[in-house]
Order: C-alpha cells, then structure tokens, then sequence
C-alpha cells in the first residue's frame, strides 16, 4: 500500500516540476502531424513541451517507463507500452494513430543506445504510416547533465527551454530512390 502511495507521490512531484518548465516551441514552416523523434536525454523538456497535446508516445516497458507513464497521462499523453526489444508489436497502435492525423512520440534512440544513433522503428514508422519524421532540438537554461549511457539532462525547475523542430525524413521514399539505393 505505502509503495503505491510513493509511486503516486513521485509522480505527482514529477508532473508538477515539468509543468514549471518554460518552453518555447518553434515549429517549421509546413509542420504536419508525423513522427516526433527526441533523443532520450530530452526526454524531460520534450515531455514539458508537448503537454496538453494529446500526442500518442511509446514509452519503454521498464521500471522508469513506469514512472513516466504515470507522469505523461497525467500530461496528456496517450501513452503505449514498448520498445524496439520489447513490446514492438505494440507499435501498431502508433500507426493507427498517424494514419488518423495524430502526432506520435518516441525516443529516436531507444530506452538503452546507443546514445545519439538513430533506431530503425522511427523510421519505419514514419515509413509506414506515410508521414514526416521530425527531430527535437532542445537547449536549456539551467541544468544538470547526468552521468548515465545517454547524458540525460535535468533541467532545473522553472528554467527555459527553447524547443526546435526540425523536418528530419521524407514521408515515403519513392519506388524510384529505393532502386537507386
């Protein structure tokens, strides 16, 4: 019972300091529903920055993956369990919601690296379901770097985060451009 209670409390705790961030979303010219590809170490600022939004995220089947599951519900987040290891199948959720016009959320690195190398599931996600792939792009006000396989960034609460997005791959690659590969 008292561990429950904990889990709820640093959850709560959790979604309190990320809604004290203050972010500042700039979107390109032509942003459309896709992939939202971040990179693990922003996970926090990310999930700051999209709050409210109703964007569909795969979140990893682990203990910390509980943990921010119950904060990104708490968020807005609809949120599906998986990984590229585990529970991949559950990635079909994510295309239903792209072929409906939503806006998906992963890690473009995966819940374990290697840090800053692009997994294939974004890619055949935004593939399959025929929509962009777009890159976050954080920088923080103050904030600490954590010593962990990814140099997961804490940002301090309340400080600023300018969020950019950025066009990162084509919807869908043509017949022709894969016969030139």
């Amino acid at each position: 019972m008292f561990g429950r209670f904990k889990g709820w409390l640093l959850a709560f705790a959790c979604m309190l300091w990320v809604k004290s961030l203050r972010v500042k979303l700039r979107l390109p010219e032509g942003y459309a529903p896709g992939v939202v590809g971040i990179w693990h170490r922003d996970l926090l600022a990310s999930c700051a920055a999209f709050r409210g939004s109703g964007m569909h995220i795969l979140v990893s089947e682990s203990s910390d993956g509980d943990l921010f599951a119950r904060v990104a519900r708490r968020l807005g987040y609809r949120v599906t369990r998986g990984s590229d290891s585990h529970g991949a199948l559950n990635v079909r959720h994510l295309v239903r919601t792209l072929r409906e016009g939503g806006l998906v959320g992963m890690a473009l690195d995966g819940p374990r690296g290697p840090a800053l190398q692009v997994k294939p599931g974004s890619l055949w996600l935004a593939e399959k379901a025929e929509r962009p792939l777009w890159l976050v792009e954080a920088r923080y006000g103050r904030h600490v770097r954590l010593k962990s396989w990814d140099n997961f960034v804490v940002p301090f609460p309340m400080t600023s985060i300018d969020i950019e997005i950025k066009y990162f791959c084509k919807e869908k690659r043509s017949d022709t451009s894969r016969e030139k590969e």
